[in-house]
């Protein structure tokens, strides 16, 4: 069978037809002028972000949107007003809408906790329910029964660390366990007459297995094979109940990449498989009719559709960047959230059959003058064993050759990739004289199974000896030089920074941290329980306490010479805070240069917009006081 053919050659035939509107919605030109004063960080911050579209049963189109300062749900009235659907304080993290458009389900935390609770929401009246009512149980995965008569969902109710699978009756409230299985298990789909489930196994962020559940009769058997670590993922049966479509890099390349999987046979082909990009999602309409995936091209995110019915490609919106978060509404149209490095985020539609790309949502964008927004350019760059590592280089406006502050961004993860993104904070940096290097360094997803693996448990500090060849191509290019390099990161990312601070005392000039580890012993000791045995088999066991030391610049926080500003989240659940405290009063008993930022109202991350305010002021407060000297 020929999914797609995965070749972007057939969207010739509406070239003609599009041309006007691939010139507005393209990703941006490398260089662009600006006028007038360059507004604060806190304007550029107040531009909007829409995201998280669906379309309903009934045809109403929902999306989530942070115009109120955190993200709520938002419904588009037929006069094209955004109504506004929920008031959480701290705001919601995903929503579910019924099979008949009637209900969805919100799952909202408090406080950047990540216990995410459960409400039903009514879409006509407004009314709100609460059905879960355990605050240190975390909740997800939820999918609906056919009929509209419930949810299923998975939660660590029994222990706080196994994820069991449960059904739940909206009507009388009764909740049933139908998965008792230890580890971390989720949902992946529902057969459409409601029989089978499948089951996502999770034994690392690189080792997922599937399972299929009858719901008839409750047996429950793996479907994967058991040949090594690999992903499964997106998967989704067809209406035959025979056939999973399904996204896995078992594969000689391995490089996540659509496949089959046979239910009776156990049997797995991958579809056309001649693709070098990793498939980052798969999805399907409703009836299974249509298809649309996302194929991550070097960090940018393209979608591509196709009729499973005709075995065809379908016409292709004419959009260039990032595309999230695509659905199928009834009639075959697809909605989706578009950014680019020159474009906030914001919610369109493309009907193929007209063709129509529609602009959905139009955040604020704070009276930014638009040509402030730049592309940045794609380079490699060869770390210490020779190995090349991609990048993205950004550089300001005026950049005339000569050395100027830079800023190296490490991502999360470690197994997350940069993405050229629409970023309102680097842009203000580079109007303001940085330039700024994000490497997707060994370790990192979109590359590849290899790629990804390079640096697991013992090759933990060669990804940091990346960071370091990233600025010595800086330095060797003379975009910069020793004194005016800053180097910041969130989650693994705050990690590296301060492992590259130790590693290298003298390579920078200022370090942010937000929510790192800076102990790996203690993190692992006090992140939740669920998320541990996932985090040892990438970082290494607690029973191998001298390995686990020997990476922790903790240990090493003598050596700190960098100006360093510390950022976290009291609640955090992930990375506790108890590791930004430790280097904090580390550095303070050596000596050292140290300032913070700890936010009583968070978690993993910065999700209020009156946070974000305080962090982005204080950080280009402090890069400036250290890179400009």
């Amino acid at each position: 069978m020929s999914i797609a053919n995965r070749n972007r050659n057939f969207i010739t035939i509406l070239t003609l037809t599009l041309l006007l509107i691939a010139a507005v919605v393209t990703a941006g030109q490398l260089k662009m002028e600006t006028s007038g004063d360059v507004p604060d960080i806190g304007t550029f911050m107040k531009i909007g972000y829409a995201g998280s579209p669906a379309i309903s049963s009934t045809g109403e189109i929902f999306f989530t949107s942070s115009m109120s300062g955190v993200d709520q749900l938002y419904r588009l009235t037929p006069e094209g007003w955004p109504y506004q659907m929920t008031v959480f304080d701290d705001g919601i993290n995903w929503y579910v809408l019924s099979p008949d458009g009637r209900k969805a389900i919100v799952g909202a935390t408090a406080g950047g906790n990540e216990d995410y609770q459960l409400f039903l929401l009514d879409l006509r009246s407004g009314e709100m329910k609460r059905i879960t009512h355990e605050p240190d149980v975390r909740y997800g995965s939820v999918i609906w029964k056919p009929d509209n008569s419930g949810i299923y969902y998975r939660a660590n109710l029994d222990n706080r660390r196994d994820f069991m699978i449960y059904s739940h009756d909206l009507a009388t409230d009764e909740r049933i366990r139908i998965l008792d299985m230890e580890g971390s298990n989720g949902i992946m789909d529902l057969s459409l007459d409601g029989r089978y489930m499948i089951t996502i196994h999770a034994n690392s962020n690189i080792d997922y297995e599937l399972f299929l559940l009858d719901l008839g009769n409750g047996g429950h058997r793996k479907i994967t094979p058991e040949d090594g670590e690999f992903t499964y993922d997106y998967a989704t049966i067809m209406p035959d109940n025979k056939t999973v479509y399904m996204v896995s890099n078992n594969n000689e390349k391995g490089i996540p990449s659509i496949a089959t999987l046979d239910l009776e046979t156990g049997a797995i082909e991958f579809v056309d498989y001649e693709s070098k990009w990793t498939i980052d999602l798969l999805t399907f309409s409703k009836d299974r009719r249509y298809a649309a995936c996302l194929v991550n091209e070097d960090g940018y995110s393209n979608l591509e559709m196709w009729d499973m019915q005709k075995d065809e490609p379908l016409p292709l919106p004419p959009v260039t960047g990032i595309v999230k978060s695509p659905s199928f509404s009834n009639d075959g149209r697809i909605i989706f959230q578009f950014n680019s490095p020159t474009r906030s985020p914001d919610v369109w539609t493309w009907d193929w059959k007209k063709p129509e790309l529609k602009k959905i949502t139009h955040s604020t964008q704070a009276g930014i003058d638009p040509n402030y927004f730049t592309e940045p350019k794609l380079i490699k760059y060869k770390s210490f064993d020779g190995l090349e590592i991609p990048a993205f280089l950004y550089l300001p406006p005026d950049y005339d050759g000569k050395p100027v502050p830079f800023v190296l961004h490490i991502h999360g993860g470690p197994e997350g990739q940069y993405h050229p993104y629409f970023s309102r904070h680097f842009t203000y940096l580079m109007l303001n004289g940085y330039g700024i290097l994000a490497p997707n360094v060994r370790g990192s997803s979109g590359y590849g199974k290899e790629y990804m693996n390079m640096d697991n448990y013992k090759n933990r500090l060669n990804s940091i000896k990346d960071m370091k060849a990233g600025v010595d191509y800086l330095i060797e290019n003379n975009f910069t030089k020793k004194g005016m390099i800053g180097i910041k990161g969130a989650s693994y990312g705050g990690y590296a920074v301060l492992a590259c601070i130790t590693e290298y005392p003298d390579l920078f000039g200022a370090a942010i941290d937000q929510i790192g580890i800076a102990n790996y012993i203690t993190f692992l000791q006090n992140t939740r329980e669920y998320r541990r045995h996932i985090r040892e088999a990438e970082y290494g066991p607690l029973s191998d306490p001298e390995f686990l030391k020997s990476i922790s610049p903790i240990h090493k926080a003598s050596e700190i010479k960098t100006p360093l500003l510390v950022v976290h989240g009291e609640n955090d659940p992930r990375v506790p805070v108890s590791e930004a405290r430790q280097i904090i009063q580390a550095i303070i008993d050596n000596g050292g240069v140290v300032d913070s930022l700890i936010f009583p109202d968070e978690g993993h991350g910065i999700a209020k917009l009156s946070n974000r305010l305080d962090y982005y002021r204080k950080m280009v407060e402090f890069f400036d006081t250290h890179l400009k000297k």
